[in-house]
């Protein structure tokens, strides 16, 4: 994207170092201070951003499907997915953990998938959202990230607990690892992503 805010230092060909955060012209291709590669806005962040997000949005089915806990009591083996261990804890009479664990699990992962898809589509395609807007979902993605690996410490809690009890035995399930992997790859997506595109486009819409 070479149209860049006239209030902005690409706009005048200067680029904030991504590792000392120095603020050099773009000609002289590296940090003065760091030797770091100085780019006016990350390379390919988008096209980055997007393939972290579709490999996390493929791994979350499984991490649906698959047992996110394995439970042995008695020689029975139970395996519960997500919204299977939820209504566990909530029949058990866990309300306050079900209610973490289902928003950890399922509303957190589900609101960030759509926020950092809206913000990638919202600048291929302009007329989308405006500047500002994008700028609010942005500090919601930073903060909702915030809360992603609730529930597999919820696991990890609930294990070491319950393994107190030599009459049940609990062990997470493989639905573990591959909500893990969600987790990442959302985390690794918004870093991925410059926000520094949100304002791109500023001076075009403000002409309209």
């Amino acid at each position: 994207m070479n149209d860049y805010c006239r209030q902005s230092a690409a706009s005048q060909q200067l680029a904030n170092c991504s590792s000392c955060s120095l603020v050099s012209p773009i000609e002289l291709e590296k940090c003065p201070r760091c030797q770091t590669q100085l780019h006016l806005r990350k390379p390919l962040n988008l096209q980055l951003t997007m393939a972290y997000l579709i490999t996390a949005l493929l791994l979350y089915i499984p991490a649906n499907l698959w047992p996110m806990m394995v439970t042995e009591k008695l020689g029975q083996v139970e395996y519960n997915t997500i919204v299977g261990g939820i209504i566990v804890l909530w029949q058990e009479g866990s309300e306050p953990i079900a209610i973490v664990v289902f928003v950890a699990s399922v509303l957190v992962p589900i609101i960030k998938f759509i926020i950092l898809f809206m913000l990638c589509f919202s600048v291929y395609f302009s007329g989308l959202l405006c500047p500002v807007k994008r700028l609010k979902l942005y500090r919601l993605t930073e903060l909702i990230g915030r809360w992603s690996m609730v529930d597999i410490f919820v696991v990890a809690i609930l294990v070491a607990l319950i393994q107190l009890d030599h009459l049940l035995n609990v062990q997470p399930g493989s639905g573990t690892i591959a909500f893990a992997g969600v987790v990442v790859l959302t985390m690794i997506a918004a870093k991925s992503f410059d926000p520094r595109v949100l304002w791109d486009d500023f001076d075009r819409k403000c002409d309209r």
